[in-house]
């Protein structure tokens, strides 16, 4: 008794050799002395001398092969003993210790778990499935074994079991931080991909309850930015980028959507700080050059734009937007059938662009004269195409109050474009004054970033009895819902195929009558359209072109032009001033055709002391200017005649400029239209 007193006391102290001196002793007395070999087993285990433990405690079992605790205490030894061999690179005498100890113990837990690690690590998945769930069937309370069960299966694509073993992991371990990073990584995935799906705040929910877990998961935190965005609720967008920039600054998709959200708020030149920021982490990042490259085009930086979209495409050459923006920027310049060809190339690579689709369509409206059909026949061909994707509401069930002879036919006008936009010079006058009588107005405005001008037509619709709906952040579907709720009777979309329509919404027919106006010189090519207003200029009754709609040609003119309050009074004749004759085109370049620049250098020709004053967004490029005059002078009009103005930094700046010009030189095919009536305004009245 003595004895193992003093071997447990030594033990204990930690007095390893003396320790181990009354343990020989003790076993040389009696070499299968059971609680000795235990004891001197767990002094070698504590000293990490595994092999020695294992000895003895073999030599134990083999005299009390029935002791459930010796059974125990060596299959622990086997697996600690296994794992040393694994890690010293013995992976199949280490695997077969983890078999010893199942044999030994079938009980024991760590070492199935152990098993199916070693699976795992031979990608034998299934195999290690079967070992990890024998773990936790034999310990419910086991962490790691759930662990791994999730990683497999989230590698599987069984992103929904993996969640639950996670969360079994967790229940079992409260603060294991690889299950809590592991169980936000899935959390977030599910997240985006129930957003991919139209189910937003299901998506937010699940990437806040992934940040519960791991407050600082970057991606958890960009992905609400991105849903947030989408909802527009901007300034939580922003502070979610910002907290992933502060968690991962070198996250350049975050730098690259705070660009994208300025730009949206007009900051533009904070939003190229930031797209040169994501490009500073990733140079060749093909987003970030995009959307450098669109800032340029907007401001005129014409051969900036062009470098970003090269290295863009060259980055990544199915970069399908990449090549719609090119085609935005070569027809900015005047190149419209390069831009067509682009157009033409991103459809090839994303068959369902929309941007491109109806960027092509525009861009064919400024080229081949003299073939109206094959314009016409693209864009039929295009809303043939565009109308399968959409299934039209169900017809709105007459009710007592419609067969009402005397109540007020509800008219739905639907525009982006109700700001200091071209359209909205047309749109003031049917907004202020139809809500009379027997029609009520309802102005659903699409509008991304209002101004002053929105305000101004706002108060003008409500001032005379109409609505004003903010329908900016609604889908298509749900926007055509809404004017279905609002029993419409009439909707007039603004916009065609020019950027932010609504065509989805009219080709899901909300209304029973519906009309496209003003925004768009052609027709939409959707069947659901039912009636298209234009006069008997623009369209006459032996009219070449073809249309979907049926076209209702107004007396007189078919728009009517509000000027903006603050136009400056008519100028000086610029000729008393200068001695001489001015002529001059603020048109954009697209229509400024080789056909144009003939008729001008005839003009020219015919008065030879005059000047010929451009202004457009692309000459604040020098390169830009100078290829425009080249085609000037190929054409026949001398450079040294001629100035070229960029685009002026505010509005009115830009009809001052008006001032400058005597006689306006109208484009064509494509003529002028707020460009030309603007001069007609500030020069009569």
């Amino acid at each position: 008794m003595f004895s193992q007193f003093w071997l447990i006391r030594c033990g204990w102290q930690g007095d390893f050799v003396r320790a181990f001196a009354s343990y020989s002793s003790a076993l040389s007395s009696d070499p299968q002395h059971v609680e000795t070999l235990v004891a001197c087993a767990a002094l070698y285990k504590s000293r990490n001398l595994l092999q020695e433990a294992v000895t003895l405690l073999t030599t134990a079992y083999a005299v009390q092969p029935a002791d459930p605790d010796i059974c125990h205490a060596l299959a622990v030894v086997l697996t600690d003993l296994g794992t040393q061999l694994k890690q010293a690179s013995k992976l199949s005498e280490g695997m077969t210790k983890y078999q010893e100890a199942v044999a030994i113990c079938p009980t024991y837990a760590p070492a199935y778990y152990n098993i199916g690690v070693v699976h795992s690590e031979s990608q034998q998945f299934e195999d290690a499935l079967t070992y990890y769930q024998k773990a936790v069937d034999l310990n419910s309370h086991y962490a790691e074994p759930y662990c791994n069960i999730g990683v497999i299966l989230k590698n599987q694509g069984r992103r929904d079991d993996a969640i639950a073993a996670y969360e079994r992991a967790l229940a079992a371990a409260p603060n294991f931080q690889i299950v809590q990073n592991n169980l936000a990584i899935a959390l977030t995935e599910l997240g985006t991909q129930v957003k991919a799906e139209g189910r937003l705040e299901e998506g937010i929910k699940l990437y806040e309850r992934a940040l519960s877990y791991n407050p600082k998961y970057p991606d958890a935190i960009y992905n609400l930015g991105v849903a947030f965005g989408e909802m527009g609720k901007l300034n939580r967008a922003i502070f979610m980028y910002e907290m992933c920039i502060n968690f991962n600054p070198s996250c350049a998709e975050a730098f690259n959507n705070l660009g994208v959200i300025l730009r949206e708020c007009g900051n533009i030149e904070r939003a190229c700080d930031y797209y040169m920021a994501a490009l500073q982490i990733r140079p060749n990042f093909p987003q970030g050059l995009n959307n450098l490259a669109v800032v340029y085009t907007a401001q005129g930086r014409s051969r900036e734009a062009l470098q970003m979209l090269q290295a863009a495409i060259l980055a990544s050459p199915d970069y399908a937007e990449a090549y719609n923006n090119l085609g935005v920027l070569q027809r900015d310049v005047g190149a419209v059938p390069e831009a067509i060809a682009s157009y033409e190339r991103c459809l090839r690579l994303l068959p369902g662009s929309r941007n491109a689709g109806q960027n092509r369509l525009l861009a064919l409206n400024y080229i081949y004269p003299g073939e109206e059909h094959r314009v016409c026949a693209e864009h039929e061909e295009w809303g043939r195409q565009f109308q399968e994707q959409w299934v039209p509401l169900p017809r709105r069930r007459p009710t007592a109050a419609d067969s009402d002879e005397q109540r007020q036919l509800v008219v739905g006008y639907i525009s982006p474009d109700y700001f200091t936009h071209s359209v909205s010079y047309f749109a003031e006058v049917p907004l202020a004054h139809n809500s009379k009588g027997r029609f009520c107005t309802i102005a659903y405005s699409c509008v991304p970033k209002a101004d002053e001008k929105t305000a101004h037509l706002q108060a003008a619709v409500e001032a005379a009895g109409g609505q004003w709906r903010e329908v900016a952040r609604l889908s298509e579907a749900a926007l055509a819902q809404l004017i279905r709720d609002d029993k419409v009777d009439i909707l007039v979309e603004l916009t065609g195929h020019t950027a932010g329509n609504r065509l989805g919404t009219m080709a899901l027919r909300p209304c029973p009558v519906q009309i496209t106006w003003i925004g768009y010189p052609n027709t939409t090519g959707l069947k659901t359209v039912d009636y298209r207003f234009t006069d008997v200029v623009c369209d006459p009754l032996d009219t070449c072109q073809t249309f979907t709609e049926e076209l209702i040609r107004l007396p007189g003119c078919f728009l009517c032009y509000t000027p903006p309050p603050d136009a400056p009074p008519v100028a000086p004749l610029p000729a008393l001033v200068h001695g001489f004759v001015t002529f001059g085109s603020f048109n954009n370049l697209a229509k400024i055709t080789p056909g144009v620049i003939g008729v001008w250098a005839r003009v020219l020709e015919a008065v030879p002391s005059a000047r010929l004053l451009l202004k457009n967004k692309p000459f604040a490029c020098q390169s830009a200017r100078g290829h425009v005059l080249e085609l000037l002078e190929r054409g026949g009009v001398q450079a040294q005649r001629v100035d070229l103005l960029p685009l002026a930094p505010a509005n009115a700046d830009h009809l001052a400029t008006y001032a400058h010009m005597d006689i306006s030189l109208d484009p064509f095919p494509y003529a002028g239209t707020t460009t030309t009536l603007c001069v007609e305004c500030l020069k009569m009245y």
